[in-house]
């Protein structure tokens, strides 16, 4: 046996990849495709907690938060997931989640009047609860308090919140004053001036999602993948690949980095100008706001990808869940010193399970390029939404055939089914999904004279999220 067999026997015995049914191959793919689809946030995220900034007219503050938080984003990412794959040994991404950050960027930051500076240290006290939370047990505890009626409805209903952030990123789906939404508008091929409009992305994500799928149904490894390289190429003519993209500035970023981001944590600054009852009641009510939605969009998340992988044990608990629970924990944690918002395991984890990827070795794989992004975060920008969009509209349709296990035949399970399944994309928010699903099956079950199958546990969740809507404002 040569070195290079040796090495690959390790890591087969390492992360159980035969045992799983697949191979390093598949697991490279699988790692290369989770972070295709999620790598949008290193663009984004930054942008997000600068906006505040540029809004208040302080450029110059915008730019260096920008940079820092750039920073901060690829090592909180590679911390996480890094976890997930030699801790956890799961195929699961986690990187700065969209939401939270514009909680963080909006509510607390613009609407609360706190700097960025501040705001990390109530993403620090939410990640410090969360390890202790999993260390007890809490959180597994919370995972199983939720009933069925709920639980199996999460992975349809994470299918369809996927597919509405591919339809939007893809531009097939636009905003529309009289009905909320409606699709692109396909005869507004070209502007007056000739320029290609929206409708561009449109199509490149139409032929993505065409290729994935006919790749896929000729049992073709890296459908995906390949999907996502054919949408970028198709959308260089139709001027939705910006080839120009490039930002070779990594010296500013790292200077900035250490000015404003790295273990910049304004504590003193949260106490300034309050009476200390007024500071620290906001603060509690910051932290519980930050962590119940990260806690259950992270739950979601997990028990979603987890059901799509086949990680789930004979009485339907998720393999390895504390420790994937963990990590998730400690990375929210260091993504604070580090000069992000909360870093949440991601739902684009699913796209590299639809590749094939069932092990930590798919993790391993996303972190290393979540760490090569500080370096090739250039040629990383040139993949347009539109390109990664038929990979999130895909695996909607994977995770959305779920649904066929979802009970419709009685009402108070219907509803509660229904309603985690709608909340999710038509408010844009796995944790809503799940908070709307737990009231209404408690609800149901209490007014039906059922009330013995309500868990303790569900019903304080239940009154939580109802304390929480009526009087924790979330952006």
């Amino acid at each position: 046996m040569n070195n290079t067999e040796a090495k690959r026997g390790r890591l087969d015995t390492f992360f159980g990849i035969s045992k799983a049914g697949s191979s390093i191959k598949i697991e490279v793919l699988a790692g290369i495709t989770t972070f295709i689809t999620i790598a949008y946030i290193l663009i984004l995220n930054p942008q997000v907690l600068s906006d505040p900034y540029h809004i208040m007219g302080d450029a110059a503050m915008a730019g260096k938060i920008a940079n820092g938080v750039f920073i901060g984003t690829c090592l909180g990412s590679f911390i996480g997931t890094i976890l997930c794959a030699l801790f956890a040994k799961v195929p699961f991404a986690q990187a700065p989640g969209m939401g939270l950050n514009a909680f963080f960027a909006y509510t607390v930051v613009l609407g609360m009047g706190y700097s960025y500076n501040q705001a990390l240290v109530i993403v620090l006290i939410s990640g410090i609860f969360f390890i202790v939370i999993t260390a007890v047990g809490l959180r597994e505890a919370i995972i199983r308090s939720i009933p069925p009626a709920v639980k199996l409805a999460i992975t349809p209903g994470i299918g369809l919140f996927i597919t509405i952030i591919g339809l939007k990123n893809a531009g097939l789906v636009v905003g529309n004053p009289a009905t909320l939404v409606s699709m692109v508008d396909f005869a507004q091929w070209r502007s007056a001036d000739g320029d290609l409009k929206l409708v561009g992305g449109a199509v490149v994500a139409l032929i993505g999602l065409i290729t994935i799928g006919v790749l896929h149904a000729r049992k073709v490894k890296g459908s995906i993948l390949i999907g996502i390289a054919v949408a970028t190429v198709v959308g260089i003519p139709l001027g939705v690949t910006n080839l120009s993209s490039f930002d070779l500035s990594l010296g500013a970023k790292f200077a900035d980095f250490a000015e404003v981001s790295f273990f910049k944590l304004d504590v003193g600054g949260l106490f300034a100008g309050k009476s200390m009852v007024d500071a620290v009641l906001t603060i509690i009510m910051l932290v519980i706001s930050f962590s119940l939605v990260n806690m259950f969009d992270s739950i979601g998340t997990l028990m979603g990808a987890a059901k799509q992988s086949g990680m789930i044990d004979e009485n339907g608990e998720v393999i390895r869940m504390k420790q994937a629970l963990m990590s998730d924990a400690i990375s929210t944690t260091a993504g604070s010193v580090l000069g992000t918002s909360t870093v949440t395991t991601v739902v684009e984890s699913s796209a590299g399970i639809a590749a094939g990827g069932r092990t930590g070795m798919t993790s391993l794989v996303t972190a290393l390029f979540f760490l090569g992004s500080l370096i090739f975060a250039p040629v990383v920008s040139i993949v347009p939404g539109a390109a990664t969009a038929p990979a999130l509209i895909f695996v909607g349709i994977l995770m959305l055939s779920n649904i066929r296990d979802v009970d419709f035949s009685e009402m108070s399970n219907a509803l509660p089914s229904f309603c985690t399944i709608i909340f999710m994309p038509f408010t844009y928010s796995i944790a809503n999904g799940i908070a709307m699903g737990l009231i209404m099956f408690t609800v149901i079950k209490l007014l039906t004279g059922q009330w013995k199958e309500i868990k303790v546990l569900t019903w304080i969740i239940a009154v939580v999220f109802v304390l929480r809507y009526a009087f924790m404002t979330l952006g």
